[in-house]
């Protein structure tokens, strides 16, 4: 197995204009303000995947591999909670400028433990590169169990996790149980120091986006066991955290970005921009620039 998705990777938005159109001139910024991170993951939930087409897909991928200097690695969304969906996914999926593909947890139809198996074997089956499961619970309504990501481990092209349960135990038993190059991923920026604990090796940040020298200098604190350090940097960033989920993913960050001049705030539906009273609170929450100046 490799060692790309160690570190600090940034679950990247899809920039819009106020047509609701691709904005390839702000991925462009984008890409330049989290460029000297560890890695790229493109067409996930916080890109608003579910709203882009093949066509759009195809664009921003090859936008990305166009205006990557540092040759930073791709890991590219790939899931959803109809198997042979996915595979038809894979199959017609342009592979040359991706290093791995993220695959959610099935949503809604609620597999067991056993469908889940079944469907990440496939998958990995599949596809020609690695496969990270991502297991979000609270957004798909089915928990990856740790026995069941265990499990999957054992398959040569599954190489690790995205872990956003709540459940430190189920964290803690993966970290402790898990092959040693199976890699254990926090998908949720204030659980990273925990996780990394448990035995993570960094995280899938939301907020990178927007702070990407505070989460990076945040998870390489952790992993050289700076904890107070560490601690102390996730402090900045507390009080923001919240809001970039309170009107849903991705409005948050995108006002965010939209209030740091990098991005406008356009999302596409059901989801809707940001209202005033979150904007408020958002502003009133951006840690001073002092710290965003901060590079990792």
């Amino acid at each position: 197995m490799g060692a790309k998705f160690k570190g600090t990777g940034v679950a990247l938005v899809t920039p819009f204009n106020q047509k609701k159109e691709l904005d390839l001139d702000s991925l462009g910024k984008l890409l330049l303000h989290t460029g000297e991170l560890d890695y790229w993951v493109v067409n996930g939930t916080t890109g608003e995947s579910p709203t882009l087409n093949e066509v759009e897909r195809s664009k921003v991928l090859q936008y990305i591999a166009d205006s990557n200097p540092n040759n930073l690695p791709v890991m590219f969304g790939i899931g959803g909670n109809n198997t042979q969906a996915v595979l038809n996914q894979i199959k017609i999926t342009d592979f040359s400028h991706i290093n791995a593909i993220l695959s959610v947890c099935p949503y809604y139809n609620k597999p067991s433990q056993q469908g889940l198996i079944k469907h990440y074997w496939l998958i990995a089956d599949h596809s020609p590169v690695p496969v990270y499961i991502y297991n979000v619970p609270g957004r798909t309504s089915c928990n990856i169990e740790a026995s069941t990501i265990l499990k999957l481990a054992g398959h040569h092209n599954i190489h690790g996790v995205k872990e956003a349960s709540p459940d430190r135990q189920q964290w803690l038993e993966i970290g402790q149980e898990k092959p040693e190059d199976f890699d254990l991923i926090s998908g949720d920026d204030v659980s990273t120091i925990d996780i990394i604990k448990c035995g993570g090796c960094g995280v899938i940040s939301v907020l990178a986006n927007a702070f990407p020298g505070l989460i990076s200098n945040m998870v390489n604190q952790a992993l050289s066991q700076q904890w107070y350090e560490a601690e102390s940097t996730l402090d900045l960033l507390r009080p923001i955290n919240p809001l970039m989920y309170k009107e849903s993913n991705p409005v948050g960050i995108k006002k965010v970005l939209n209030l740091m001049g990098i991005s406008e705030p356009y999302v596409r539906l059901p989801l809707v921009e940001a209202t005033e009273q979150l904007t408020a609170a958002i502003s009133a929450t951006i840690p001073p620039k002092t710290e965003l100046s901060k590079k990792p």
